[in-house]
């Protein structure tokens, strides 16, 4: 094993005395090709052009002297500081660390970004972090070849957003280039970069959610909990957004950040919205265009971002990009089908009659789901000294989950 590793950031300006201290006692040096051109980097050095951190590690622990690691930006901030000290690599590294990337993107934009989501997109990872975009209003996406900017304004689609493009930061051949996403596909990126996804509208800023990082404001900032009562969203709800039902909805979906989740026949936005301040991303669909105009109102009064789609399902389904979790609000068994057709990890919807929620049970099963079904009864009380807790509405319906078969419960 090396004798000592010593990580080091670049950022593009001089190095540090500690980092050409380091450098110049190295016998290997890893990196990309413009750290291994740096005039620092010992001629007598073995060189490790990076390509598979996993692969450089093991060289590196095969290695008998000193090792130094260069990697753009903060290498402790989503760099190679992790793969280095993963468990099965063992080694323990000294870090001299630099700007990081996203730090310096947010600066050439002059903007603060206390308030940034902050993900990496790979091609494993691309659709979680569109996902991201879609939901909140100042993201910052550490691309990958093959997840740039324009497979990011692709995914996107109709959902628009205003991209600052970082490219080659420190370099000789920086570039930033601002562009609205529908015109990203346009053009070629060089790597690597940094895209600062701009757009939507922010969730209100208040001394209360300025002690917290990472765009989390939805929640510190509303009121506590989810399942809110009608009044919230600003009147009547209709049967299928009940308090109670939602509640039991919201938690089967586990709707998280990077998930994208349905809301069909969305109705006033009550479950979607909430979907949202959880940090998912929401397409919420109905067929009554002044629904749609209430959603986006509590969106609004919530500070979260959904997207609404006016149609009828099954039909208006076809187009949509991939979900990970559906609620149905109506419909019966033909749009559970179709949604189940699309594979998500789950599927949550309600029946008011045994027979309808036997019909949906088994398009759940024919789907390929397991099935979980229960029968929710709630009775509101009045319980003003007037009426002593005299009962003021009654309801019942069967609440049911489908879970995807293969998939932990």
């Amino acid at each position: 094993m090396a004798d000592r590793v010593t990580v080091i950031g670049w950022d593009g300006s001089p190095l540090t005395a500690a980092a050409r201290s380091a450098l110049g006692a190295a016998t290997l040096v890893a990196g990309a090709p413009h750290h291994l051109d740096l005039p620092e980097v010992p001629p007598a050095a073995e060189r490790i052009r990076l390509g598979s951190l996993d692969l450089a590690a093991r060289r590196i622990v095969g290695h008998r002297g000193t090792a130094v690691v260069l990697a753009d930006g903060d290498p402790g901030f989503f760099g190679v500081v992790r793969t280095l000290r993963a468990p099965e690599h063992g080694l323990e590294v000294e870090v001299v660390p630099a700007v990081s990337s996203v730090a310096a993107a947010f600066a050439r934009a002059g903007m603060a970004w206390d308030d940034a989501r902050i993900v990496t997109a790979h091609s494993r990872d691309l659709r979680r972090a569109v996902n991201v975009c879609r939901a909140h209003s100042k993201v910052a996406v550490l691309t990958a070849p093959g997840a740039g900017p324009a497979e990011l304004a692709l995914l996107l689609g109709p959902v628009h957003r205003t991209f600052v493009i970082c490219e080659e930061l420190g370099t000789d051949r920086e570039r930033v280039t601002v562009l609205t996403s529908d015109k990203v596909a346009d053009h070629t990126w060089r790597d690597p970069n940094v895209v600062l996804s701009i757009g939507g509208f922010a969730s209100p800023v208040t001394q209360q959610a300025a002690w917290l990082a990472g765009g989390d404001t939805a929640l510190a900032t509303g009121p506590r909990g989810w399942a809110l009562p009608a009044q919230s969203y600003g009147g009547v709800l209709s049967e299928a957004e009940t308090a109670q039902l939602r509640a039991a909805q919201l938690a089967r979906l586990g709707p998280r950040v990077g998930d994208l989740v349905w809301d069909i026949g969305c109705g006033s936005g009550a479950a979607a919205v909430e979907a949202a301040r959880l940090g998912a991303a929401v397409i919420a669909v109905d067929r009554d265009p002044g629904a749609l105009v209430v959603a986006g109102d509590n969106a609004r009064r919530y500070g979260v971002q959904i997207q609404t789609v006016h149609g009828t399902a099954p039909h208006i389904l076809e187009d949509l990009p991939e979900p990970d979790t559906i609620r149905i609000g109506g419909g019966g068994a033909p749009v559970v089908a179709a949604c189940a057709a699309r594979r998500p990890e789950r599927i949550v919807t309600h029946a008011r009659t045994r027979d309808g929620a036997e019909a949906v049970g088994r398009a759940l099963t024919d789907g390929g789901y397991g099935v979980e079904c229960a029968l929710i009864q709630t009775v509101e009380l009045d319980t003003s000294q007037d009426t002593g807790w005299a009962e003021r509405q009654r309801d019942v319906g069967f609440f049911l989950c489908g879970h995807r078969i293969g998939r932990p419960l």
